[in-house]
């Protein structure tokens, strides 16, 4: 009767030991998850606050140099016009 208990206590001792380390993988991977994932939260909240800081510095680039008007380009009418003129005083 000793001899069985000894077994089953032994067989218990092993089932613990091997729930105890399934538990210390799962608290050790699940640190790391959250650990990657604060980090990831971090940086694309730094790289968010570079990307404003950019733009605005852009807006204030553009308000100081504003953008000539492009010229408009002459009608053909316009440059035929002109073309008959040049051509009659020859």
């Amino acid at each position: 009767m000793a001899q069985g208990n000894q077994n089953i206590m032994g067989k218990s001792e092993a089932r613990f030991m091997e729930n105890q380390k399934k538990t210390v993988e799962r608290n050790k991977a699940t640190a790391e998850y959250l650990s990657e994932a604060k980090a990831r939260t971090i940086k694309t909240a730094r790289l968010r606050e570079l990307r404003l800081a950019k733009e605005e510095a852009d807006r204030a680039a553009a308000a100081l140099n504003p953008v000539a008007p492009k010229k408009k380009r002459a009608s053909r009418a316009l440059k035929q016009a002109v073309s008959a003129s040049t051509q009659a005083k020859s």
